[in-house]
């Protein structure tokens, strides 16, 4: 690696970062906007424009608050698992391409921190170390409803995973590739008169991998291991200030890659939008650079990681929360056997060359 290289790293991994701590804040007054605007009242609109400094002043709040350490936990363990839940959802957007690479003279610029031929299987890898974080905040915690709420996370994790996992292998055996730039390539052109988008090629296994995302980040209406009405806070109800802040944190990054994993396997990645290969098409013969279509297919990556973001927001405050045991139910006698018909499908139909 010489300098350039090494400074094109230096520098989306910069970016990316910044990327990843902005999300937080933004996310949280959108859900706070978005909660009121489904309610019809105002939500914050005190702090700054439209109340879009609230969540600067939520992070001051949580830098400074008191942080006392409960005398009856495990120390070690507890002061631990927060960042065990943090530093995978830091890590794991790391292979999502978010354009096409650039080729400028005898260089390859690539657009995502680390180009791995194997990007899928590091993704579904680093993204089961985050429960980890939760089973220990439950245990090390020495409180009942920590732990039940820890003991469901894993639970859940395990029900839901599988169903994803066999989600996943339609489009790999599709694609015939783990590769995650290789998988929003072959995604371009048209099929039977469609995008050759996943959600197209497989919609079972799209609705599947829809589902499991919202079950694996612990969000409404699978949001069982914190269950306020029943669990009080669930695992971390003995944490404050940022230890709390760091779990919540790794809420919303999660709901980001997983957002980011759905848009490359299933909308195109990093395919242009309808009407911005017609612009390109335009713009191009004046101005011939490829500089423009990767501007393009980032602004197309941005919109529908906005779009899945907010369906996050739209979901938890349309539909109640399940109950533990129709949880399991959907998990196992529901997706899984879905998933098995879905894969099932998908190989006649490989088989038969209709795809």
């Amino acid at each position: 690696m010489d300098a350039t290289d090494f400074l094109w790293m230096g520098t989306k991994i910069f970016f990316l970062v910044l990327l990843l701590l902005q999300v937080v804040p933004l996310m949280v007054w959108i859900e706070r906007r978005g909660s009121a605007l489904m309610q019809n009242r105002l939500g914050p609109n005190r702090v700054g424009p439209l109340g879009l400094f609230q969540s600067l002043a939520d992070v001051v709040k949580f830098m400074w608050k008191e942080d006392p350490i409960p005398g009856h936990v495990f120390r070690g363990y507890y002061l631990l698992a927060p960042l065990i839940s943090l530093v995978p959802a830091f890590m794991t957007f790391a292979v999502i391409p978010f354009a096409a690479p650039l080729v400028v003279g005898d260089r390859v610029f690539t657009f995502q921190v680390a180009d791995l031929n194997v990007g899928l299987i590091y993704v579904l890898s680093l993204a089961s170390l985050g429960v980890y974080g939760i089973i220990m905040a439950g245990w090390a915690s020495r409180n009942k409803y920590s732990m039940l709420g820890s003991l469901r996370s894993s639970s859940q994790m395990i029900s839901y995973e599988l169903a994803m996992g066999f989600a996943i292998i339609g489009i790999v055996m599709i694609f015939s590739t783990v590769h995650l730039g290789e998988i929003a390539e072959k995604q371009a052109g048209f099929f039977w008169g469609l995008p050759r988008w996943g959600i197209f090629l497989q919609p079972l296994g799209f609705l599947i991998f829809l589902i499991t995302i919202f079950a694996e980040t612990n969000r409404l209406p699978f949001d069982l291991p914190e269950g306020e009405s029943e669990l009080v806070a669930g695992y971390h109800l003995e944490y404050g200030s940022m230890k709390f802040a760091m779990f919540m944190m790794a809420e919303y990054l999660n709901m980001f890659t997983a957002s980011g994993m759905l848009i490359t396997l299933y909308l195109g990645g990093f395919q242009l939008l309808p009407g911005f290969g017609t612009l390109l098409a335009w713009i191009q013969p004046i101005y011939p650079s490829e500089i423009l279509r990767v501007l393009l297919q980032m602004v197309s990556f941005g919109v529908k990681i906005g779009f899945v973001m907010w369906f996050f927001v739209w979901v938890r405050w349309t539909l109640p929360r399940f109950r533990y045991d129709q949880l399991m139910e959907l998990g196992w006698k529901v997706l899984l056997p879905l998933s098995l018909v879905n894969l099932l499908v998908t190989a006649v139909f490989i088989n038969c060359g209709w795809m």
